[in-house]
């Protein structure tokens, strides 16, 4: 264990030194600028600091002060001290990179009011002059040792979302009419009224009138201007809306009130159902804070054992789909429990296979890899340690899971323990549908926003 011992005012000696040396990284002038809320572009805005007296990005002159009081408090005199005054001139500016010396010097001392006056001085690599001055400290008169405190780590993380990206480009292509399922609640009504604002969404409220309107009156929301289907069940309501699916009515379905088991019994009949050529498959994109790009993670939902074939269909849908968000030759991730072949275990078969059909074209426009264990897929460190060599590695856009439960499960950990926003789609029927529960009015407008980049990129396909 460390330990942190002061000098008390009796056992500083005149000319009695203190040294500390530290190098500014971007992520310090992060900090200090989210801790004190200076945000001069001088040390945050890499464009404006291009333009600017010394053409780079600066760091904040009280990082280097804040130095000087780690010395002060933590070394010379040490822990007791109290910070009376100081005096600084700054004489060069700091940058990403420099390492500051900072050096503190007993020069006068007040016996009578246990005063210590220091020379501060703080030189850069270059043994440059950037910041001088003098403390004036209130000396400790007891002796103190204490256990260094360990400090909690600071994560850094996005400070925006990548959702508003899809927003933004769905906006060209106007809205979607919606075929809403039994909104008899209160956030339901909420959710479908903030995207028809965002203009992502024309809605068409199917389900018995009065409980919506009492939902509607609930929320404050005026409904008068939506379209409304009286319908009394909310069976009658999920059949009312696979007509209007089929009949090419709306662009997409949004589950609202009616039960997932319900809506997904409904959407896999071969008459009167959602089913195509394709595989119906649920596609999660998630906005991790702590990974580089978003990531599209599926089936989380539908196919709950999926076999091989149901497994293409799955993968093929979620790299159409990434192409529709632009993502361009996505890199899909096979996921498995371990990173080798093992017969007793057919997720790491199935994934060899997904990608030998992707090397003979049954599989087309992405970028296969697996088995893969989540640690490979998300640290390209980790594959290099394991000599894994992988394009998908530490990249990817796509995560492949093995099963439903498998998918919800991690998508649940994500969420919970990484703070990861989720919107996701059901994909492979003649409309997309939202399936999620609407508990986040923000999030179902983008599942909107990604329905219209989706229908876009199949139209465009098609014509």
């Amino acid at each position: 264990m460390e330990y942190l011992e002061n000098k008390t005012f009796d056992e500083i000696q005149i000319d009695e030194t203190a040294t500390l040396s530290r190098t500014l990284t971007e992520r310090d002038i992060q900090v200090f600028a989210i801790m004190s809320g200076d945000i001069n572009p001088a040390h945050v805005d890499i464009e404006y600091a291009q333009s600017d007296l010394f053409h780079k990005i600066i760091g904040h002159g009280m990082w280097g002060a804040a130095l000087i009081s780690t010395v002060l408090g933590t070394q010379l005199p040490g822990p007791g001290t109290i910070y009376i005054g100081q005096t600084l001139k700054f004489k060069k500016p700091v940058a990403i990179g420099d390492t500051l010396t900072v050096t503190v010097k007993a020069i006068e001392k007040n016996p009578e009011k246990k005063r210590v006056i220091f020379a501060c001085e703080v030189r850069n690599q270059k043994d440059e002059v950037v910041m001088e001055g003098q403390a004036d400290v209130l000396a400790p008169t007891k002796k103190i040792r204490r256990p260094k405190a360990v400090l909690p780590e600071i994560t850094l993380r996005r400070p925006y979302s990548l959702f508003d990206t899809y927003l933004a480009k769905a906006k060209p292509f106007g809205s979607l009419r919606a075929g809403i399922i039994y909104p008899i609640h209160q956030k339901i009504i909420e959710a479908i009224h903030d995207a028809h604002l965002s203009g992502t969404i024309d809605p068409i409220l199917i389900g018995p009138r009065e409980k919506i309107q009492q939902a509607a009156q609930a929320a404050n929301i005026d409904i008068s201007p939506y379209e409304l289907i009286d319908v009394e069940h909310a069976h009658g309501a999920i059949s009312k809306a696979m007509m209007m699916a089929n009949d090419g009515h709306v662009g997409i379905l949004v589950r609202g009130g009616a039960t997932r088991e319900d809506l997904l019994h409904a959407m896999q009949r071969h008459e009167k159902g959602l089913l195509t050529d394709k595989q119906l498959s649920y596609a999660l994109v998630l906005d991790v804070p702590t990974y580089h790009k978003a990531l599209i993670l599926t089936d989380t939902l539908i196919n709950v054992n999926p076999n091989l074939e149901a497994k293409r269909g799955i993968t093929q849908n979620a790299i159409d789909f990434a192409l529709a968000l632009a993502i361009k030759e996505p890199k899909v991730a096979i996921l498995a429990g371990v990173d080798t072949i093992n017969s007793n275990m057919h997720s790491t078969v199935d994934a060899a296979a997904l990608c030998k059909m992707a090397e003979r074209g049954q599989i087309h426009h992405g970028i296969l890899d697996g088995p893969l264990t989540f640690d490979n897929v998300i640290s390209k460190e980790v594959t290099t340690l394991k000599g894994i060599d992988s394009k998908v590695a530490g990249d990817a856009d796509i995560l492949v899971v093995p099963n439903v439960e498998t998918g919800n499960i991690l998508a649940k950990q994500l969420e919970y323990l990484a703070e990861s926003r989720n919107a996701g789609l059901v994909l492979g029927g003649k409309v997309p549908v939202l399936m999620s529960h609407i508990n986040d009015v923000y999030l179902s407008t983008v599942s909107c926003a990604l329905a219209i980049l989706n229908n876009a990129y199949i139209y465009r396909k098609e014509y």
